[in-house]
């Protein structure tokens, strides 16, 4: 897991780029979206809510819901149309826990309820809508792009929140499955996975409970989604931030992928034969052509 600092010079290269937010009217939307202005670059915002000044008089806006798809298509139609093109994309729109699976209670037949699936709704279904439309739109860019996706610290932990875990280790999920589209596509996915932080999701209460001095606020985690977007070099990373603390948790002889392949004893003595059959489903080609034949059988496979 590799360390490292975030400057403002870094940040700089987003100077002229276009970028799409979700979730941009507060907390690390909002912050994200002010560094990027801060830095030179352009923003194309959404959300329930409407901007904050000054932002609500410059910077172009559109009221969606993410868990509407048509709503989310034509926030991307909006976007394209109006900078002409789109560069980077921030999925990050979220909410708090809405269940716990504890909840006992029943409808008028003294039935049990279905969990309310809102937070999933959002923070995960959301999540999928805005990365299929980026990946889409940053596909018409000749010079590609990035997806910068919402993860957080309860994405790798025990965090007792069930939804908003659940959600956020499926985050997590999402990120690792695309790291792969790089070579047959012009673009790059990356997550941030911040630690506590000052933002509207955490109820004041928690921030008493826990200690104000234990919370980051909200533009140490943005310059993370900057510098994940102003790097061309950034792929596959999940970027940890604590109090001004960054670490890329994913990549590097210390980060988890390479952790999971020695705790597997799959870093050393891979067969030919292996090493072509991970080639060729890495390949999002090849692995469709795998995958085709069984789903027309009616085959369904686990992992």
């Amino acid at each position: 897991m590799t360390s490292f600092t975030i400057s403002d010079n870094e940040l700089d290269h987003i100077k002229d780029q276009v970028v799409v937010v979700t979730g941009a009217s507060s907390g690390i939307g909002l912050t994200t979206l002010r560094r990027i202005l801060k830095h030179g670059g352009k923003v194309y915002a959404s959300d329930l809510n409407p901007l904050p000044s000054p932002e609500v008089d410059s910077v172009p806006f559109s009221k969606v819901d993410v868990t509407d798809w048509k709503q989310q298509l034509e926030l991307f139609k909006s976007a394209e149309k109006h900078y002409g093109k789109i560069d980077h994309v921030f999925a990050n729109a979220g909410i708090a826990p809405t269940f716990s699976l504890l909840e006992d209670e029943v409808d008028a037949n003294g039935d049990l309820l279905p969990p309310n699936l809102k937070t999933l709704d959002v923070n995960l279904t959301g999540c999928l809508y805005t990365v299929k439309l980026g990946i889409n739109y940053l596909r018409k860019n000749p010079s590609g792009g990035s997806i910068v996706i919402t993860a957080s610290e309860s994405s790798f932990t025990r965090f007792p929140p069930v939804d908003y875990t659940t959600s956020k280790h499926a985050v997590l999920g999402l990120l690792r499955s695309l790291t792969h589209l790089s070579p047959s596509l012009p673009l790059r996915i990356n997550a941030i996975a911040p630690s506590w932080t000052d933002t509207g999701i955490v109820g004041r209460g928690v921030v008493a409970a826990i200690g104000k001095d234990n919370f980051q606020s909200a533009d140490v985690p943005a310059q993370s989604v900057v510098l994940l977007m102003a790097d061309s070099k950034k792929h596959g990373e999940l970027v940890f931030s604590e109090r001004g603390r960054f670490m890329d948790l994913e990549n590097g002889k210390t980060g988890y992928q390479e952790f999971t392949a020695r705790m597997l004893g799959r870093e050393q003595g891979v067969s030919g034969e292996e090493a072509e059959g991970k080639k060729a489903f890495n390949d999002l080609s090849k692995m469709q052509e795998v995958w085709e034949p069984e789903k027309a059988a009616g085959e369904v496979a686990s992992a």
